[in-house]
């Protein structure tokens, strides 16, 4: 009997899945979601390629924390079967929480609870289902194992969640400069202290990994156009809130309906039973069918920005230095409620502000050890000749200015 499913994986090749528990994991509903949900939110619309899911995006994460496994156990370094399967199953699961649209519900729809604290209520329950075979897993997610080192796997500034998605946004993408050796930085990962390092001999794929980052971030992530895009949708999703409140009727399917007639916060998801139960209805269709309906509301700005959204009408997006003073804004607010003909305080809908702010590397969070011949460990800031520190932990910030185009 085969013990094994293979995926084959446009990234990485032949993906091996384990039957038992990690195969079992794979099947679950919960993690199916993932495959109604775009990894990259509203990059499409800059990047037409970028069509992959949450699911695509965790299989690969999966099939690198197998191959770290197995390159630290060739080192030597002591990791049980039981630890192995463990820490694959909890990063096969880490994003099982993502809302539809990446991070876009997070302050709209529902406050207050973050999509990392809605995984784990997840895998709990998968782990309730499974009669807690998942114990260790989410031991090890949540930090709370001895063995640091394989949190760290899962969560650090060098885990397996970082290596898959930079080298599969960029091939998705097609912006490749951001693709990183991944094969060639897990190889060379090694634990000293119960802590993560890396081979000296790999500075440069690190130093390679730290750029492509910054530059997928602001090529991709941050792209002023693909921000025009999530700001028409944030702010769609906030007028069906406010008319959701004001007791307006509208069409939406019954898990948006949850989110926008109800006011969810972590103590209305914690004392409410079904709100978890809605939230994983919720994908990226709930919206989709839902915002196509909304284009002939008799709402002037609903309509407004669900044609917007649909038809790929963007926010109109001025990226500045410096912050945007307040009477700019207000001079913005006045003509767009001249222009589409509607309220001072309405038009608020038809714009956005937002300050962006990005560094490559943290040099306060865990840092990223490069370990030396002589058995020294230094940071990378410090090790690196190429990146000095002041330019690697410079924090970014750029003024996002975004407003309806008439």
């Amino acid at each position: 009997m085969n013990d094994s499913k293979i995926i084959n994986d446009p990234v990485f090749g032949f993906i091996k899945i384990p039957r038992g528990v990690l195969y079992d994991i794979v099947k679950h509903p919960l993690m199916q979601r993932l495959t109604r949900i775009k990894q990259n939110g509203l990059a499409q619309v800059v990047y037409p390629g970028a069509q992959h899911t949450r699911f695509q995006h965790s299989l690969g994460a999966f099939h690198l924390m197998s191959e770290a496994i197995l390159s630290l156990q060739q080192k030597g370094i002591f990791i049980f079967d039981s630890e192995a399967e463990a820490v694959e199953a909890a990063i096969l699961m880490h994003d099982i929480g993502h809302g539809p649209f990446s991070h876009v519900l997070e302050n709209t729809l529902i406050s207050g609870i973050s999509h990392e604290e809605i995984s784990l209520l997840m895998m709990e329950q998968i782990n309730q289902e499974m009669k807690g075979e998942l114990n260790l897993a989410l031991k090890i997610f949540k930090d709370e194992y001895p063995k640091r080192f394989l949190h760290q796997l899962i969560s650090s500034q060098l885990d397996m969640d970082r290596l898959d998605y930079l080298r599969r946004d960029s091939f998705f993408t097609g912006v490749a400069e951001g693709s990183i050796g991944s094969a060639r930085i897990i190889k060379m990962l090694d634990v000293v202290d119960d802590q993560l390092v890396v081979d000296s001999k790999c500075i440069y794929s690190i130093e390679n990994y730290l750029t492509s980052r910054r530059l997928m971030y602001w090529q991709v992530y941050l792209h002023k156009t693909a921000v025009g895009y999530e700001k028409v949708l944030i702010n769609l999703l906030k007028r069906a809130k406010q008319l959701a409140h004001q007791g307006k009727e509208l069409f939406c399917t019954p898990p948006l309906r949850y989110f926008l007639y109800n006011e969810v916060d972590s103590d209305f998801f914690n004392t409410h039973e079904e709100a978890l139960r809605m939230y994983e209805m919720l994908d990226d269709n709930d919206i989709w069918s839902s915002v196509k309906v909304w284009t002939s509301d008799e709402d002037k700005i609903l309509s407004l920005l669900a044609t917007d959204f649909v038809n790929r009408q963007l926010f109109k997006v001025e990226v500045h230095d410096e912050p945007i003073s307040e009477e700019e804004q207000i001079a913005i607010q006045q003509k767009l409620a001249k222009e589409a003909n509607i309220s001072f305080e309405d038009a608020k809908y038809l714009m956005s502000v937002n300050t962006i702010q990005k560094d490559m590397y943290d040099v306060n969070d865990e840092k990223i050890g490069i370990l030396f011949k002589d058995g020294t460990i230094k940071d990378i800031a410090e090790a690196s000749d190429l990146l000095n520190i002041a330019l690697l932990s410079k924090k970014i910030r750029k003024y996002y200015l975004c407003y309806q185009r008439f």
